[in-house]
């Protein structure tokens, strides 16, 4: 069977032999060519269903995967809490084992912000504009295109 590619080849050579044709040899001829192109379609329909099935498992399984990588950071976080908690209660807060080495110790100091209105401005970072393109294609649907923008309408396949 000829690929995709070489039946459109095909396809465009009859369209231009067209002119000089016998009409019942082009048309069985196009007949023919319709037919490999549909079979092939089905085909690449068949592929891209399967991909997107797989698509579809990877990202449940994606989804599956970081649930169980949360669990399991949330509970390192609970069991260092613990030992920590047992380390001051116990006061000791630095100590080896044959194995590791454990000790509490202090955090750089971070910002605790208590209310942001009272913050002068000079520790404020200027913001850059953002496109609202929602907003623009609104405009532009109602105003028409404009020197600045337009809208543009595009096609793609849809396989149902």
């Amino acid at each position: 069977m000829a690929t995709l590619y070489e039946l459109t080849g095909e396809y465009l050579q009859l369209l231009e032999m067209a002119a000089d044709a016998d009409p019942d040899v082009l048309a069985d001829t196009l007949e023919g060519i319709e037919g490999e192109i549909e079979d092939k379609a089905d085909n690449y329909a068949k592929v891209i269903r399967t991909l997107e099935g797989d698509v579809q498992s990877v990202k449940s399984e994606i989804d599956r995967l970081t649930a169980k990588k949360r669990t399991m950071e949330n509970n390192i976080r609970r069991i260092k809490e613990s030992l920590q908690d047992a380390m001051i209660a116990t006061d000791k807060r630095k100590f080896k084992t044959s194995l590791f080495s454990f000790g509490i110790q202090k955090n750089p100091a971070s910002v605790q912000v208590k209310d942001e209105k009272l913050i002068p401005g000079d520790f404020w970072k200027p913001q850059n504009p953002v496109l609202d393109k929602a907003a623009l294609k609104d405009y532009l649907k109602e105003n028409g295109a404009q020197d600045y923008a337009e809208l543009v309408q595009t096609e793609s396949l849809r396989i149902r």
